[in-house]
Protein backbone atom coordinates (compact mmCIF):
# COMPACT_ATOMS: atom_id res chain seq x y z
CA UNK A 1 0.00 0.00 0.00
CA UNK A 2 1.35 3.30 -0.55
CA UNK A 3 2.19 5.39 2.72
CA UNK A 4 0.31 9.28 2.48
CA UNK A 5 2.42 12.09 3.08
CA UNK A 6 1.85 15.74 3.15
CA UNK A 7 2.01 17.22 -0.22
CA UNK A 8 2.11 16.60 -4.01
CA UNK A 9 3.62 18.40 -6.45
CA UNK A 10 0.97 19.41 -8.90
CA UNK A 11 1.08 21.40 -12.11
CA UNK A 12 3.80 23.75 -10.77
CA UNK A 13 3.21 23.91 -6.62
CA UNK A 14 2.91 21.47 -3.86
CA UNK A 15 -0.69 21.07 -2.90
CA UNK A 16 -2.07 18.86 -0.23
CA UNK A 17 -1.83 14.75 -0.80
CA UNK A 18 -6.08 14.82 -0.43
CA UNK A 19 -6.39 17.80 -3.08
CA UNK A 20 -4.40 16.53 -5.79
CA UNK A 21 -6.98 15.25 -7.68
CA UNK A 22 -8.34 15.28 -11.51
CA UNK A 23 -11.98 15.05 -13.12
CA UNK A 24 -13.24 11.98 -14.34
CA UNK A 25 -12.94 12.60 -18.10
CA UNK A 26 -9.30 13.13 -17.77
CA UNK A 27 -7.89 11.74 -21.11
CA UNK A 28 -5.28 9.88 -19.82
CA UNK A 29 -8.05 7.82 -17.77
CA UNK A 30 -9.75 6.66 -20.84
CA UNK A 31 -7.43 6.27 -23.42
CA UNK A 32 -4.27 5.65 -21.44
CA UNK A 33 -1.59 7.92 -23.36
CA UNK A 34 0.53 9.46 -20.22
CA UNK A 35 3.98 8.76 -18.95
CA UNK A 36 6.04 7.88 -16.36
CA UNK A 37 9.14 7.75 -13.76
CA UNK A 38 9.76 5.22 -11.14
CA UNK A 39 12.61 6.75 -9.46
CA UNK A 40 13.56 5.99 -5.75
CA UNK A 41 15.83 8.66 -3.17
CA UNK A 42 18.19 6.42 -0.38
CA UNK A 43 19.62 7.38 2.92
CA UNK A 44 23.32 7.73 1.98
CA UNK A 45 26.31 6.40 4.29
CA UNK A 46 26.97 10.27 5.57
CA UNK A 47 23.51 10.83 6.85
CA UNK A 48 22.57 12.89 3.53
CA UNK A 49 19.70 11.49 0.95
CA UNK A 50 20.01 11.19 -2.67
CA UNK A 51 18.04 10.55 -5.61
CA UNK A 52 19.40 7.51 -7.51
CA UNK A 53 20.50 8.99 -10.91
CA UNK A 54 17.70 11.24 -11.51
CA UNK A 55 18.88 13.52 -14.33
CA UNK A 56 18.77 9.97 -16.40
CA UNK A 57 15.46 9.22 -15.15
CA UNK A 58 14.18 13.14 -16.06
CA UNK A 59 15.27 13.18 -19.35
CA UNK A 60 13.64 9.37 -19.88
CA UNK A 61 10.72 10.99 -18.84
CA UNK A 62 10.99 13.62 -21.18
CA UNK A 63 11.99 11.41 -24.08
CA UNK A 64 8.90 9.37 -23.57
CA UNK A 65 6.47 12.20 -23.71
CA UNK A 66 8.27 13.17 -26.97
CA UNK A 67 8.02 9.86 -28.46
CA UNK A 68 3.89 9.71 -27.43
CA UNK A 69 3.88 13.62 -28.83
CA UNK A 70 3.07 15.13 -25.90
CA UNK A 71 3.99 18.74 -24.77
CA UNK A 72 5.37 19.34 -21.33
CA UNK A 73 4.53 22.93 -20.05
CA UNK A 74 8.05 22.40 -17.83
CA UNK A 75 11.11 22.19 -18.41
CA UNK A 76 13.80 19.18 -17.10
CA UNK A 77 15.18 21.14 -14.73
CA UNK A 78 11.89 22.72 -13.52
CA UNK A 79 11.06 18.60 -12.50
CA UNK A 80 14.27 17.88 -11.82
CA UNK A 81 14.12 20.79 -9.22
CA UNK A 82 10.17 20.09 -8.19
CA UNK A 83 11.30 16.13 -7.45
CA UNK A 84 13.60 17.61 -4.93
CA UNK A 85 11.00 19.78 -3.32
CA UNK A 86 8.92 17.81 -3.18
CA UNK A 87 11.56 14.96 -0.95
CA UNK A 88 11.54 18.08 1.35
CA UNK A 89 8.23 19.19 1.63
CA UNK A 90 7.14 15.33 2.53
CA UNK A 91 10.61 15.19 5.13
CA UNK A 92 11.59 12.04 3.21
CA UNK A 93 15.14 10.59 3.92
CA UNK A 94 14.56 7.65 1.58
CA UNK A 95 11.55 7.37 -0.81
CA UNK A 96 10.00 6.01 -3.84
CA UNK A 97 9.41 8.71 -6.83
CA UNK A 98 6.54 9.07 -9.36
CA UNK A 99 6.75 11.68 -11.67
CA UNK A 100 3.44 11.50 -14.08
CA UNK A 101 2.81 13.79 -17.44
CA UNK A 102 -0.64 13.21 -18.30
CA UNK A 103 -3.65 14.30 -20.86
CA UNK A 104 -6.17 16.41 -18.82
CA UNK A 105 -10.31 16.47 -19.49
CA UNK A 106 -11.68 18.81 -22.57
CA UNK A 107 -12.01 16.83 -25.53
CA UNK A 108 -13.48 13.45 -25.20
CA UNK A 109 -12.06 10.96 -28.07
CA UNK A 110 -9.24 9.17 -29.20
CA UNK A 111 -7.77 12.74 -30.90
CA UNK A 112 -7.08 14.69 -27.26
CA UNK A 113 -6.95 18.14 -29.65
CA UNK A 114 -5.53 21.15 -26.84
CA UNK A 115 -6.18 19.68 -23.80
CA UNK A 116 -3.55 20.35 -20.86
CA UNK A 117 -0.60 18.58 -20.73
CA UNK A 118 -0.53 18.00 -16.51
CA UNK A 119 2.24 17.28 -14.22
CA UNK A 120 2.03 15.86 -11.02
CA UNK A 121 4.99 14.28 -8.55
CA UNK A 122 4.11 12.08 -5.88
CA UNK A 123 6.76 10.97 -3.22
CA UNK A 124 5.94 8.05 -0.41
CA UNK A 125 8.20 5.76 1.72
CA UNK A 126 8.53 2.33 0.29
CA UNK A 127 10.38 -1.05 1.08
CA UNK A 128 11.55 -3.46 -1.43
CA UNK A 129 9.04 -4.50 -4.03
CA UNK A 130 9.29 -8.10 -3.94
CA UNK A 131 9.69 -8.19 -0.94
CA UNK A 132 13.45 -7.90 1.78
CA UNK A 133 13.52 -12.19 1.57
CA UNK A 134 13.31 -11.48 -1.79
CA UNK A 135 16.44 -9.70 -2.26
CA UNK A 136 18.21 -12.38 0.29
CA UNK A 137 16.71 -16.17 -1.08
CA UNK A 138 15.73 -14.99 -4.58
CA UNK A 139 11.79 -15.26 -6.23
CA UNK A 140 10.31 -17.86 -8.04
CA UNK A 141 8.59 -16.85 -11.66
CA UNK A 142 6.32 -18.45 -14.46
CA UNK A 143 6.24 -17.32 -17.63
CA UNK A 144 3.70 -15.49 -19.02
CA UNK A 145 0.88 -16.24 -21.38
CA UNK A 146 1.01 -12.76 -22.38
CA UNK A 147 3.63 -11.37 -24.70
CA UNK A 148 5.81 -8.53 -24.47
CA UNK A 149 4.72 -5.30 -27.14
CA UNK A 150 6.32 -5.58 -30.52
CA UNK A 151 8.11 -2.13 -31.46
CA UNK A 152 5.39 -0.97 -33.80
CA UNK A 153 2.69 -2.30 -32.07
CA UNK A 154 3.28 0.23 -28.82
CA UNK A 155 6.53 2.71 -28.18
CA UNK A 156 8.45 0.30 -26.03
CA UNK A 157 11.51 2.70 -25.31
CA UNK A 158 8.72 4.88 -23.72
CA UNK A 159 7.27 3.81 -20.19
CA UNK A 160 3.75 5.13 -21.58
CA UNK A 161 0.84 4.54 -19.09
CA UNK A 162 -1.35 2.22 -21.63
CA UNK A 163 1.99 -0.22 -22.16
CA UNK A 164 1.19 -1.28 -18.68
CA UNK A 165 -1.91 -3.06 -19.14
CA UNK A 166 0.53 -5.84 -20.41
CA UNK A 167 2.38 -6.02 -17.45
CA UNK A 168 -0.71 -5.88 -15.20
CA UNK A 169 -2.53 -8.99 -17.16
CA UNK A 170 1.57 -10.55 -16.41
CA UNK A 171 1.59 -9.84 -13.18
CA UNK A 172 -1.73 -11.12 -11.92
CA UNK A 173 -1.45 -14.02 -13.74
CA UNK A 174 1.82 -15.17 -12.06
CA UNK A 175 0.25 -14.27 -8.77
CA UNK A 176 -2.67 -16.16 -8.90
CA UNK A 177 -0.48 -19.46 -10.21
CA UNK A 178 1.47 -18.97 -7.14
CA UNK A 179 4.68 -17.32 -8.45
CA UNK A 180 6.29 -13.80 -7.88
CA UNK A 181 6.52 -12.42 -10.91
CA UNK A 182 6.05 -12.79 -14.13
CA UNK A 183 9.03 -13.84 -17.36
CA UNK A 184 7.17 -12.21 -20.75
CA UNK A 185 8.52 -13.39 -23.98
CA UNK A 186 8.93 -11.14 -27.28
CA UNK A 187 6.79 -11.42 -30.23
CA UNK A 188 9.44 -13.82 -31.68
CA UNK A 189 9.54 -15.88 -28.60
CA UNK A 190 12.71 -14.74 -27.14
CA UNK A 191 12.63 -13.81 -23.49
CA UNK A 192 12.09 -10.15 -22.83
CA UNK A 193 11.64 -8.82 -19.85
CA UNK A 194 9.43 -8.87 -16.57
CA UNK A 195 6.25 -7.53 -15.97
CA UNK A 196 8.44 -4.02 -14.34
CA UNK A 197 11.95 -5.82 -14.55
CA UNK A 198 14.53 -5.80 -16.68
CA UNK A 199 16.48 -9.76 -16.89
CA UNK A 200 19.66 -11.08 -16.77
CA UNK A 201 21.20 -14.41 -16.88
CA UNK A 202 24.64 -16.14 -15.91
CA UNK A 203 26.27 -18.89 -17.24
CA UNK A 204 30.03 -20.20 -16.59
CA UNK A 205 30.73 -16.82 -15.41
CA UNK A 206 29.32 -14.42 -18.50
CA UNK A 207 26.34 -12.51 -17.75
CA UNK A 208 23.68 -11.95 -20.49
CA UNK A 209 20.57 -9.66 -20.77
CA UNK A 210 18.43 -8.99 -23.76
CA UNK A 211 19.38 -6.02 -26.00
CA UNK A 212 17.36 -2.63 -26.49
CA UNK A 213 15.03 -4.21 -29.18
CA UNK A 214 11.42 -4.44 -27.48
CA UNK A 215 12.49 -3.65 -23.79
CA UNK A 216 12.62 -0.94 -22.08
CA UNK A 217 16.14 0.78 -21.39
CA UNK A 218 15.98 0.37 -17.93
CA UNK A 219 18.23 3.04 -15.64
CA UNK A 220 18.72 0.19 -12.80
CA UNK A 221 19.81 -2.74 -15.88
CA UNK A 222 22.40 0.28 -17.49
CA UNK A 223 23.77 0.94 -13.92
CA UNK A 224 24.60 -2.80 -13.15
CA UNK A 225 26.08 -3.23 -16.59
CA UNK A 226 28.27 -0.63 -15.65
CA UNK A 227 29.00 -2.10 -12.29
CA UNK A 228 29.64 -5.70 -13.48
CA UNK A 229 32.20 -4.27 -16.24
CA UNK A 230 33.87 -2.51 -13.97
CA UNK A 231 34.14 -5.76 -11.31
CA UNK A 232 35.63 -7.40 -14.29
CA UNK A 233 33.19 -9.36 -15.55
CA UNK A 234 32.24 -10.47 -18.86
CA UNK A 235 28.90 -9.01 -20.27
CA UNK A 236 26.91 -9.39 -23.38
CA UNK A 237 23.55 -8.42 -24.61
CA UNK A 238 22.13 -10.61 -27.22
CA UNK A 239 18.61 -12.83 -27.26
CA UNK A 240 18.43 -15.95 -25.72
CA UNK A 241 15.20 -18.09 -25.49
CA UNK A 242 13.65 -19.68 -22.29
CA UNK A 243 15.69 -23.19 -22.13
CA UNK A 244 18.65 -20.95 -21.98
CA UNK A 245 17.29 -19.25 -19.05
CA UNK A 246 16.12 -22.79 -17.45
CA UNK A 247 19.77 -24.03 -17.37
CA UNK A 248 22.09 -20.66 -16.60
CA UNK A 249 23.74 -20.94 -13.02
CA UNK A 250 22.08 -17.59 -11.96
CA UNK A 251 19.02 -15.18 -12.91
CA UNK A 252 18.00 -12.02 -11.45
CA UNK A 253 15.94 -8.76 -11.91
CA UNK A 254 16.86 -5.25 -12.15
CA UNK A 255 14.68 -1.97 -11.94
CA UNK A 256 14.27 0.63 -9.51
CA UNK A 257 11.69 -0.94 -7.86
CA UNK A 258 12.94 -4.43 -7.75
CA UNK A 259 16.61 -3.10 -7.30
CA UNK A 260 17.99 -6.43 -7.80
CA UNK A 261 16.15 -9.06 -7.43
CA UNK A 262 17.52 -12.65 -7.69
CA UNK A 263 15.48 -15.53 -9.20
CA UNK A 264 15.66 -18.93 -8.05
CA UNK A 265 13.43 -20.86 -9.79
CA UNK A 266 11.25 -20.35 -13.31
CA UNK A 267 8.25 -22.17 -14.46
CA UNK A 268 9.23 -24.99 -11.74
CA UNK A 269 12.28 -25.81 -13.06
CA UNK A 270 15.21 -24.89 -9.87
CA UNK A 271 17.94 -22.13 -11.42
CA UNK A 272 21.52 -23.39 -10.42
CA UNK A 273 21.32 -24.10 -6.77
CA UNK A 274 17.95 -22.62 -6.08
CA UNK A 275 19.00 -20.01 -4.14
CA UNK A 276 20.67 -16.44 -4.57
CA UNK A 277 24.05 -17.07 -6.64
CA UNK A 278 27.15 -15.27 -5.73
CA UNK A 279 27.02 -13.20 -8.63
CA UNK A 280 23.87 -11.91 -8.09
CA UNK A 281 24.32 -10.95 -4.24
CA UNK A 282 28.52 -9.63 -5.69
CA UNK A 283 26.46 -7.57 -7.78
CA UNK A 284 23.51 -6.71 -5.21
CA UNK A 285 26.45 -5.35 -2.98
CA UNK A 286 27.76 -3.25 -5.27
CA UNK A 287 24.56 -1.72 -6.03
CA UNK A 288 23.67 -0.89 -2.70
CA UNK A 289 27.03 0.70 -2.19
CA UNK A 290 26.74 3.07 -5.10
CA UNK A 291 22.97 3.99 -4.14
CA UNK A 292 23.97 4.23 -0.86
CA UNK A 293 27.09 7.08 -1.71
CA UNK A 294 29.20 4.38 -0.25
CA UNK A 295 31.32 4.12 -3.87
CA UNK A 296 32.88 6.90 -4.80
CA UNK A 297 33.45 5.71 -8.32
CA UNK A 298 30.14 6.12 -8.96
CA UNK A 299 29.11 9.14 -7.08
CA UNK A 300 28.01 11.20 -10.07
CA UNK A 301 24.97 9.44 -10.03
CA UNK A 302 23.46 10.79 -7.24
CA UNK A 303 21.14 14.39 -6.61
CA UNK A 304 21.80 14.95 -2.52
CA UNK A 305 19.24 16.89 -0.70
CA UNK A 306 19.06 17.68 2.85
CA UNK A 307 15.75 18.22 4.62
Amino acid sequence: MVQKTDKIWFDGKLVPWDEANVHVLTHTLHYGVGVFEGIRAYETVDGRSAVFRLEEHVERLFDSARIVEMKVPFSEQQIFDAILETLKANRLKAAYIRPLIFIGDGAMGVFPGSNPIRVAIATWHWGAYLGEDALKKGIRIKTSTFTRHHVNVMMTKAKVSGNYVNSVLAKTEALADGYDEGLMLDTAGYVSEGSGENVFLVNKGVIKTPPLTSILAGITRESVLTIARDMGYKVVEERFSRDELYAADEAFFTGTAAELTPIREVDRRQIGKGEAGPVALALQKEYFKAVTGDSPKYKDWLAYYTI
